[in-house]
């Protein structure tokens, strides 16, 4: 097995060398230094104008490789799960002109929200922008963008506007019916939105929902979920809008 610094070498040297390909960067644990040693390596390659999965499959590395648009279609818009040299490594597509165009569009205050398998609230748009600002560039040049005031401003109040529906739909529609399940599922959806507004107000990057809760202050949640019964679902639903609705307010 290769040392670390030769494995992240002979990889990264790979995915450089694949056409229309301008960058290539590390991101999660590992970008930031709160690895272990079992961590996944986290890849994206920044390409312009058209890729073609087929030329990172014909590398010969061991996994799964995903269309463009597989994963959903939107920003996240597919990548590989790969075995190399005995580690788990993950690699993400990253399209520059969509990237710059998110940019553009947080510098005005705006963004979209997509679904995104494994993330209860869902992704906004400038992820990839907290992926720039956060990973660690390994080929190329990619700009290193700080959080846009008008962002700051705009993206708390879209994030809490869906915590309140999420919370207000479960209250009014399975709260009452004692829809345990359902409801729990619901204010934990909420709490991850209000973490959103939090710490977008901070004017803090996300790339993922993993220490999300933490981050922002909301780990309370976890015990007014877990005290949850049948007959208890409207007071909690209650007492979890009157907590996340503080937080929000506070971070602003």
């Amino acid at each position: 097995m290769l040392e670390e610094a030769d494995f992240e070498t002979h990889v990264v040297d790979r995915l450089a060398a694949l056409p229309g390909v301008r960058a290539v960067s590390l991101g999660g644990s590992r970008a930031q230094g709160t690895h272990r040693t079992d961590s996944d390596w986290d890849f994206a390659i920044y390409y312009r104008g058209r890729f073609e999965p087929q030329h990172l499959r014909d590398v010969g590395w061991s996994g799964e490789v995903s269309e463009l648009g597989a994963w959903g279609g939107g920003v996240f818009n597919g990548g590989a799960w790969l075995r190399i040299d005995d580690r788990p490594v993950d690699v993400h597509y990253r399209d520059l002109d969509v990237v710059e165009h998110v940019l553009d569009e947080a510098r005005a205050g705006r963004f979209e929200w997509q679904p995104l398998m494994f993330h209860l609230a869902g992704i906004p748009s400038y992820l990839v922008l907290a992926e720039l600002a956060i990973n660690r560039v390994l080929h190329g040049e990619l700009s290193r963008p700080e959080f846009p005031r008008p962002l700051r401003e705009a993206a708390p109040e879209v994030w809490w506007q869906q915590a309140s529906l999420t919370l207000a739909y479960a209250r009014g529609n399975h709260a009452p019916h004692g829809r345990l399940a359902e409801t729990a599922g619901a204010i934990a959806q909420a709490a991850c939105q209000s973490a959103h507004a939090v710490l977008a107000a901070r004017g803090e990057w996300v790339t993922n929902e993993k220490r999300l809760l933490a981050r922002a202050g909301l780990r309370e949640v976890d015990q007014l979920i877990a005290g949850l019964t049948p007959d208890s679902l409207v007071a909690a639903v209650d007492e979890a809008q009157a907590h996340l609705e503080a937080a929000v307010t506070a971070a602003r």
